[in-house]
């Protein structure tokens, strides 16, 4: 597994928080108890699996549902 943080953009409400959370564990190959958004942050933490999916993956479910990412930390 690989820990992720994801800046996003801005979050605007807590409704938004909830859509992300969704896109995000709907990948597979992210461990859905480890997805942590946070709201005041306009941050994301997660933890992946490198094998069945990537980090482009992840973020760009968050694009596909309407939200920019700024930049994405993988370790």
């Amino acid at each position: 597994m690989k820990s992720a943080t994801i800046q996003l953009e801005t979050l605007a409400c807590p409704s938004c928080m909830q859509k992300i959370d969704k896109a995000v564990k709907s990948v597979d190959g992210v461990d859905k108890e480890s997805v942590n958004v946070m709201f005041n942050a306009s941050k994301v933490k997660l933890q992946f699996d490198p094998e069945k999916t990537t980090i482009d993956n992840i973020t760009d479910s968050i694009g596909k549902i309407g939200y920019e990412v700024k930049k994405s930390v993988v370790r």
